[in-house]
This record gives structure tokens, C-alpha cells and sequence, in this order.
């Protein structure tokens, strides 16, 4: 690990996350949807965007699939945002921008594109429309194509959910040595804010080995809060809700807003309270 992927340095607004592993299934859009509405229930004006074509996160605040046109594929391809791409949701101060079907052919069309890597980056620096939000959370697909490279070249800060299950620590070192060269190539802010473990079972002794592997092999990388297996954040998507909405007082509610209270604390973020305090 680099020494110069700083924890915890002070950001200017907006602070941007990107939730990425290139592995499926251990979490990401579940984290990135639920640490957004986390934060935006504090009060911190957010944005999600939905850099995945399967659009989860999307179906996850309760966009259908037919109502999703300017949508990320627009933002990445013209760099527009027009009033119809970033759109309310039903969490109080937390603002969407969907992925839609055409996203899924964004990594093609990329690839002839001038500094095709700078493509989300520009379009968010261009407009004044994003600046009015203190976080901007990045929802990455599986793997490390043009999509989730954008994703890397825009943000601040990292967030890497780990899944507590055989095999979870593969293909971590792959991910750090991308974060790395995309730090020293395109973005020098960039650096790693923190490895979440998720789905974890506390029945299972095979959750608790992989915790300690990751505690032992990563330090302080590691988020103190653990994301448990729960059925309560299964079931949230389908109602079109965050799990800290649908059931606040679940095990996996409560674990999200944990972790939007140590995100909070290691990117110094000023929640409204606080900048009143400072202003």
C-alpha cells in the first residue's frame, strides 16, 4: 500500500465517493445507496449517480426502468445535466442521476473519445448545478473499465466493500494497484477512504476470520463498522427504499448509519450544524 493514499485529509465541497470493487455481489450499490440517504438524512445536501448500466441503485431509490432517459449515458457522452438527469428522490436532500439503458454501451463508444477518462470529471467540474452539494457518491459496476475509471479520475476518495467470504481478499491488491496508477496518472487527490466489510454473519467463524484477515493485512484501512447479512437490506430495494428508510431500527440500518457517521468523522465533514458553528 502507497503511503501517499492519505486517510483523512480535509476536502473542499463537494466530497466525491466512489464505491468500487471489481468484483459483483459484495455490496457496492447497497452501500452506495444507503451511506447516500444516510448522509443526506443528516442534513448534507447529496447526490447519487448511478455509473452501473444494470442501474441498481436506480431501481433501488424507486426509479422504474422506463422513466430513466438523461441519465448518466448523457452526463458521460455531452457532458449535459439538464432538470430531467438529476432528480429528487424520496429521501429528503438526496438528489439521483439514473443509469439508463444506453449506459451499457458508454464503455464502447468511450473508447474513441479525447481524454475519454476525463469525462464524468469535466462534466461535474463544468457545471454550477453540482457544486450545491456537499457529497457526490458514486456508484461504480463490477470490474475496472472506462465506467469505473471515470468514476476514479472524478473522485476524491474510494470506498472498497469487502464481502466476508472465501476468496474476498482476491483481487483486492488488483484494485489498490488501479487506484494507485490512476492517482499518479490522471489524480492526484485521489486516495483510499476505507475498506468496508459486508455481509457479514457473526454464525459463521468464516465472517470473523476474514474480518480478522482484513484487519490484520489492512490496518487502518478498515472501517470500524462491520455491514451484517440482514434481511431487512435484501428486502428494501424492492420497495424502492434505502434500508435505513424502510426499517431504520434494523441491524442493517443501523450498521449504514454507523458508517455514515465514521465517514463523516475521517473526511472531516462539516454536517449544517456545524458549518453554522463555523461561518
Amino acid at each position: 500500500m502507497s503511503p501517499n493514499l492519505i486517510l483523512g485529509a480535509i476536502i473542499t465541497t463537494p466530497l466525491i465517493l466512489a464505491v468500487a470493487n471489481q468484483k459483483g455481489g459484495v455490496g457496492k450499490t447497497t452501500t452506495a445507496v444507503n451511506l447516500a440517504a444516510a448522509l443526506a438524512i443528516a442534513g448534507l445536501p447529496v447526490l447519487l449517480i448511478d455509473m452501473d448500466p444494470q442501474g441498481n441503485a436506480s431501481t433501488g431509490l424507486g426509479v422504474s426502468r422506463s422513466d430513466r432517459s438523461g441519465g448518466t449515458y448523457m452526463l458521460l457522452m455531452d457532458g449535459e445535466s439538464d432538470s430531467q438527469a438529476i432528480r429528487s428522490t424520496s429521501v429528503p436532500n438526496l438528489s439521483l442521476i439514473t443509469s439508463d439503458m444506453d449506459l451499457a454501451g458508454a464503455e464502447v463508444e468511450l473508447v474513441t473519445m479525447q481524454r475519454r477518462e476525463f469525462r464524468l470529471k469535466n462534466a461535474l467540474a463544468s457545471q454550477a448545478a453540482f457544486q450545491a452539494y456537499r457529497v457526490i457518491v458514486l456508484d461504480c459496476p463490477p470490474g475496472l473499465g472506462l465506467l469505473t475509471l471515470n468514476a476514479l479520475v472524478a473522485a476524491t476518495g474510494v470506498i472498497v466493500p469487502l464481502q466476508c467470504e472465501f476468496f474476498a481478499l482476491e483481487g483486492i491488491s488488483s484494485l489498490m494497484h488501479t487506484i494507485e496508477a490512476v492517482r499518479r496518472r490522471f489524480n492526484a487527490r485521489l486516495r483510499l477512504s476505507g475498506i468496508l466489510l459486508t455481509m457479514s454473519d457473526r454464525r459463521n467463524s468464516l465472517s470473523g476470520l476474514v474480518e480478522q484477515d482484513a484487519r490484520n493485512h489492512f490496518g487502518d484501512w478498515v472501517f470500524d463498522v462491520v455491514i451484517p447479512r440482514n434481511i431487512r437490506v435484501s428486502e428494501a430495494p424492492s420497495h424502492g427504499l434505502p434500508v435505513i428508510v424502510y426499517d431504520p431500527k434494523s441491524q442493517g440500518a443501523m450498521a449504514y448509519n454507523a458508517l455514515a457517521e465514521e465517514v463523516v468523522k475521517k473526511e472531516k465533514i462539516l454536517i449544517p450544524q456545524q458549518v453554522s458553528a463555523h461561518e
